[in-house]
């Protein structure tokens, strides 16, 4: 039997390999990896517990969000920002979820603040498939972030502790982790699996569209869109304009404790370590990463992009 020739087995080895995946943009990624959403509502003022725009109102003047909020609940659209880096190992997700009133008594106290901005990052290990692999998030709780893993994650503790385990579901044909915010204060963290304190909430649902205005404080169908917040006409393209912001990633706010919401460029943990300055989660999340967490593997600390830097 004559023997095949090296080129034409070269050939149909090329034919019979599968496809290389394309790069997904980062429109895709963010939703591939959205979270499913869980938000307490607090039953005395739950629109106030709705996700939406910062700009909900018709206009970037951050000054007026706790005002307008009552005559503009049929535009409380659910909305969830995000921003996209990558290094050659890792893709880092951020997303962000804003409400216009961080409240803990109605009408007002000294600790409500207007606008409320408040979410997590997700590290995804790319491993050759087209979206790549969950490792850990990393969620923002007033002025703390705490660490969680999904099933199979190599990661462990590293400086700080995981806090806890993902709870993943099913959602258009792919595991999506899970989330979670307080009603007022809307602390973020990972979902337990458990009802919502006092039987009502809203679960929000990814869409690759617009998202929906929640039918009332107990919708568990409502859907967010996804908002690249650094977009030229988003949040981090309007990071120095003083209508939006009091100072570097602070929106202007004036109900309750002035200017205390803050974009993800300035999330801080306060008690993390010096080298971590305000930010380094959305700014430096390869950085942060690797001091979070143990066993981080070849983890690449070289971003390829990062919109924070160009």
């Amino acid at each position: 039997m004559a023997t095949l020739s090296a080129a034409f087995v070269g050939a149909a080895t090329l034919l019979l390999a599968p496809p290389a995946h394309a790069a997904p943009s980062d429109t895709d990624l963010a939703y591939r990896w959205a979270p499913l959403h869980y938000q307490d509502t607090s039953s005395a003022y739950y629109t106030a517990d709705y996700l939406t725009s910062v700009n909900y109102d018709g206009d970037w003047n951050t000054l007026n969000n706790w005002e307008n909020l009552d005559a503009n609940a049929a535009r409380l659209t659910g909305t969830a920002y995000y921003s996209v880096a990558e290094t050659q190992t890792h893709w880092y997700i951020t997303y962000g979820f804003f409400h216009p009133r961080d409240w803990k008594d109605y009408p007002l106290n000294l600790f409500s603040h207007e606008n409320d901005m408040e979410g997590q990052l997700e590290v995804i290990r790319k491993d050759g498939s087209q979206y790549g692999t969950l490792q850990a998030v990393v969620t923002l709780a007033h002025d703390n972030f705490y660490s969680y893993t999904p099933p199979g994650s190599p990661f462990t503790d590293g400086r700080e502790n995981i806090d806890g385990t993902l709870v993943m579901q099913n959602y258009d044909g792919a595991a999506h982790p899970t989330s979670f915010q307080e009603a007022r204060g809307h602390g973020a963290y990972a979902w337990n699996g458990a009802e919502f304190p006092g039987g009502d909430g809203i679960v929000y649902k990814p869409s690759r569209g617009a998202g929906s205005v929640p039918t009332g404080g107990n919708d568990r169908d409502a859907r967010y869109g996804l908002t690249d917040l650094t977009a030229a006409d988003s949040l981090w393209g309007r990071r120095n304009n003083t209508e939006t912001y009091a100072k570097w990633g602070a929106f202007r706010g004036d109900n309750g404790k002035d200017n205390a919401a803050h974009a993800p460029w300035a999330w801080d943990d306060t008690n993390d370590g010096s080298d971590l300055q305000a930010g380094a989660i959305a700014t430096d999340p390869a950085y942060l990463v690797s001091r979070y967490f143990g066993n981080t593997g070849d983890l690449s600390l070289t971003y390829l992009r990062n919109p924070y830097r160009a």
